[in-house]
């Protein structure tokens, strides 16, 4: 048969994966029906790094692996999950496509699962910012809910890309809310797993101190939970590992979870007021999970999260100067003036302010606080939030053009009084998840987050998708796309 755009559309990863088997379409053209799509996105968004149409009609003809997703378009993120085959960026023009000798080991995983890979999606300089608007892709990408806002970071491209539908899921990262801020952003699912249940090999040993893992953003939970099982398992050599899963994340979506108890909070950690919408969406949430058995409390830990987000900028303006040194000496140039957009400058003159001591300091105060967080939890199975303080910002609120890296971070108008929810379960390596349970009176989404326990991501995903059931979200879809 052939499909058509809206068929294309109505189903989620899966669901694709389900007709092509039956026969009921193709790789070939569900990966035409998303070129299309790719192409309409970007004149719209500039979401889209590159496409490699190259390989992906390779892989096809090739014939993809017989996995959960065979002949699925996919797309990458322009940073991270290196591929021969997909040069990348890392959103900056120091990086531009870089080549990979080897496949990564999370990309060999997806790839084992069917899925076509065809391209990579936006990102900023360093995968540093919760907006996507780096100067290498030639302006800002946008959202499809409101081209006047942000789809986020630093994973945005891919929030974008699967929130206008060119792919029904996409791979992202998350160093501090990457993977969630976009999702939350553009009304769509993301979750972050426990720190090492995904690879970094072998690039990487860890990435921003054990604060940074890749994932996923999807329309689906089931689409998640398939992608998660595929792509988690052992990181040979790697730094840290996971607690082993009970059974899966497919098997836990299979029936719901237990009655839990979930704290929440309609405020900041601090106890300072959110955006009233973002405050409306935790009390909905809330009123939801008590409907649904849940035994739901209002509380809030005692943690310090500005003190944390002063430890997360040091750790971070080191790790981009690393990026920086290893990238000028392999090349074996010094930087230009041209290479880098102020906001990373920024990072590097503040690394050089940091002795390896202070470094250690970050990274233990980071640790600390993983384990005050983590006290919160005894008693407790899950915590309410929401995602962001404040609906998705403008276009250039938060562009990359502050030389000042602490004042662009942790400032009065920096990026901690707009996203401080995100970057603690970074810290303490506990899985969270963005849910798009709720639309303000503009039309924009608004997320609300659900973090458990350190190695607890089953129960998460059980959560969601009884959310999911019983909220369903699946179909709602920008105006433009």
């Amino acid at each position: 048969m052939s499909l058509s755009q809206a068929d294309y559309a109505a189903h989620d990863a899966l669901g694709l994966a389900a007709l092509v088997a039956r026969g009921e379409t193709t790789a070939t053209a569900l990966l035409d029906l998303a070129l299309a799509r790719a192409e309409a996105a970007q004149a719209r968004l500039n979401c889209i790094a590159r496409l490699d149409e190259g390989p992906a009609r390779a892989a096809i003809a090739a014939g993809p692996p017989a996995g959960p997703f065979c002949g699925v378009p996919f797309l990458l993120k322009d940073l991270g999950c290196e591929a021969v085959d997909f040069p990348s960026s890392g959103g900056s023009r120091l990086l531009r496509w870089t080549e990979w000798p080897r496949d990564s080991l999370l990309f060999e995983r997806l790839r084992a699962t069917g899925l076509v890979t065809f391209g990579r999606t936006t990102a900023p300089e360093g995968g540093v910012g919760p907006v996507t608007e780096a100067q290498v892709y030639g302006g800002p990408t946008l959202n499809p809910w409101s081209l006047g806002r942000t789809p986020g970071g630093s994973s945005g491209g891919a929030g974008a890309a699967v929130a206008a539908g060119v792919v029904p899921a996409a791979h992202g990262s998350d160093g501090g809310g990457s993977v969630r801020i976009p999702a939350s952003n553009c009304g769509l699912f993301g979750l972050k797993p426990t720190r090492a249940r995904l690879p970094d090999g072998p690039y990487a040993g860890e990435g921003w101190a054990g604060m940074a893992i890749d994932g996923f953003i999807t329309r689906s939970v089931r689409d998640s939970a398939a992608l998660l099982d595929a792509a988690c398992g052992d990181d040979p050599g790697g730094p840290y590992v996971a607690p082993p899963l009970r059974e899966g994340f497919a098997a836990a979506i299979a029936r719901p979870p237990r009655r839990l108890r979930v704290a929440f909070t309609a405020g900041r950690l601090d106890g300072a007021p959110i955006h009233p919408d973002c405050r409306a969406a935790v009390e909905d949430a809330a009123r939801l999970l008590e409907s649904l058995g849940h035994h739901v409390e209002e509380a809030r830990p005692t943690v310090d999260v500005a003190g944390l987000m002063d430890a997360w900028t040091t750790i971070v303006a080191c790790g981009t100067a690393l990026w920086v040194r290893e990238r000028c000496a392999k090349r074996g140039a010094p930087l230009c003036d041209d290479e880098l957009e102020p906001v990373s400058l920024g990072a590097i003159r503040l690394a050089e302010t940091r002795s390896g001591a202070d470094y250690l300091e970050a990274v233990e105060h980071v640790h600390d606080f993983g384990r005050a967080l983590a006290g919160f939890f005894e008693g407790r199975d899950a915590f309410l939030t929401a995602t962001m303080a404040e609906p998705p910002a403008e276009i250039g609120r938060f562009a990359p053009i502050n030389p000042d890296f602490r004042d662009y971070r942790i400032g009065p108008a920096g990026i901690l009084p707009y996203s401080p929810f995100a970057p603690v379960y970074n810290a303490s390596g506990q899985p969270a998840a963005t849910l798009p349970l709720f639309w303000n009176a503009e039309g924009l989404p608004i997320g609300v987050q659900i973090a458990t326990r350190f190695g607890d991501d089953e129960t998460l995903m059980a959560l969601a998708a009884e959310l999911e059931a019983a909220r369903p979200w699946f179909g709602r879809r920008p105006p433009l796309f």
